[in-house]
């Protein structure tokens, strides 16, 4: 089930004395975050009013948050974008997409290897983290020859794992 609001950072600290906050993006770089008017918290849209990568998080200054014992209140909290804020290539997904999908054979789909709960991105391509029924997690490296298919909405995810993949 898609949700409709999806994290995109989190607040660690905050910047400077102008209500400025060091966020930890959620995302594939900084830099994604510093796309948006708006984002979303405390059950509030707030104008972005500037956002600046700076090296592995991005500084951000929301409307409404001028001083720095404003900002501190934020530390913690959670930053959100609408999905609609966001247009994905074809055959990418959101992460939160992803996690809780049922992962089955390509040649056999009544074999169910087990849930999709995680996604590493590690920079060569993502691992997805599979629960097996055994309570196992296992790793698949989320390729085209390995993920044959995606379906959101059926909740499936088809793949062919390469030989020895699974072999524990």
């Amino acid at each position: 089930m898609n949700k409709d609001f999806l994290e995109i950072g989190g607040i660690v600290a905050i910047h400077a004395l102008r209500g400025e906050m060091r966020v930890q993006p959620w995302c594939d770089t900084p830099d994604v975050l510093t796309e948006f008017d708006e984002l979303y918290l405390d059950g509030q849209w707030r104008k972005v009013e500037s956002a600046r990568p700076h090296k592995n998080i991005v500084i951000v200054k929301l409307a409404g948050i001028d001083t720095p014992e404003q900002a501190q209140k934020q530390v913690g909290k959670v930053l959100y974008i609408h999905r609609d804020q966001v247009e994905l290539p074809p055959n990418t997904y959101f992460i939160a997409d992803l996690i809780g999908l049922q992962v089955v054979d390509a040649d056999d789909p009544s074999l169910v290897y087990g849930t999709l709960t995680d996604v590493s991105q590690t920079g060569a391509n993502d691992v997805y983290h599979v629960r097996f029924a055994d309570g196992k997690t296992r790793y698949l490296p989320a390729i085209p020859q390995v993920v044959i298919s995606t379906d959101i909405e059926g909740g499936v995810m088809t793949i062919r794992p390469l030989e020895g993949l699974f072999d524990d």
